[in-house]
């Protein structure tokens, strides 16, 4: 039994680090209505930011606590991000307002692979390492329950509370504030969004900055478990089972969807894999994506589009 819940609750940990990655793409999906193939690259440029940031503020200011050093580091990428994400709205996406779905699929490719490129410019293409104090030791918990109590790794509980508080946060944004209501808006039609006086612009402006600090969380998380490096970007791959899954146009759909495909992951490899061969962590959210494509192809959560004709 034991042993069950600490593979239980390893999958918790890990997918709400996914529910995480997949936020980026329901937050741009429900202000433009795109699915977003820019969030892989946002998540490895934002982390190289804050890893390199962290690198060079002691020497510049004089910072030696590393605390200190990090909330500034933290603080400089969130406000290049915030930079990032004006620019994108000035220099593309403002000039593709009320164009094809397409057009702007195809620029979000354009603007990963800018940032993939520009990432490497600005901060160097070395593996980087990001500390920002999450203890890396195992604890044993409910020593009084079971004999030998629950083995629960310290920098996944934290990393995944971290995510929790985020992931909550965004979910009250888009309930209970105007902007979220407008961003809502302008993603079920951007011309009617436009004539009640939405300003398309300024939000495509918020939703990509708030995408930028969700990828900046994620970035730093999973450049402190694995480190800086350009498969960094593949994390968001491991996100698109989850959006499948709980829907392109729900934050509570991440978040379930996450959290079904970490516990999944972890228990089919656990009690699956000695029995039909090793690696199945790997295709085994693919595969129960695939299924939901066949028979729900909205997901759990998602809403079910219509076409009258």
């Amino acid at each position: 039994m034991a042993f069950f819940l600490e593979t239980l609750l390893g999958g918790l940990m890990a997918g709400m680090l996914y529910s995480l990655v997949a936020l980026g793409f329901v937050l741009i999906y429900k202000a433009s209505g795109v699915f977003n193939f820019a969030q892989g690259a946002m998540v490895l440029f934002a982390a190289l930011a804050m890893a390199r940031f962290a690198e060079w503020v002691p020497a510049l200011t004089g910072i030696t606590n590393p605390i200190a050093a990090n909330v500034m580091a933290f603080v400089g990428a969130g406000v290049l991000m915030f930079a990032v994400a004006w620019v994108i709205e000035r220099l593309v996406l403002r000039h593709l307002v009320n164009q094809e779905g397409t057009t702007l699929l195809m620029a979000t490719l354009g603007i990963g692979y800018f940032l993939d490129g520009m990432g490497q410019t600005l901060f160097g293409s070395a593996i980087y390492k990001i500390d920002i104090g999450m203890p890396k030791e195992p604890i044993f918990a409910f020593t009084g329950l079971f004999e030998s109590g629950l083995l629960i790794n310290k920098e996944d509980l934290y990393a995944a509370l971290i995510a929790a508080v985020l992931v909550i946060l965004l979910s009250v944004f888009f309930q209970k504030t105007s902007t979220g209501r407008a961003l809502r808006a302008v993603a079920d039609d951007h011309q009617a969004a436009q004539s009640i006086g939405i300003p398309l612009n300024r939000i495509w402006v918020i939703v990509w900055c708030v995408a930028g600090v969700v990828a900046l969380v994620a970035g730093m998380i999973w450049g402190s478990k694995l480190g800086v490096q350009f498969s960094l970007t593949t994390v968001a791959l491991r996100a698109l089972p989850v959006v499948i899954l709980g829907g392109l146009t729900s934050v509570p759909g991440a978040i379930i969807g996450g959290l079904i495909i970490g516990v999944g992951e972890k228990l089919s490899e656990v009690f699956l894999g000695p029995y039909v061969g090793g690696g199945i962590e790997i295709w085994f959210a693919y595969v129960l994506a695939l299924a939901f494509l066949m028979f729900r192809p909205q997901g759990l959560f998602g809403e079910k589009i219509i076409d009258r004709v």
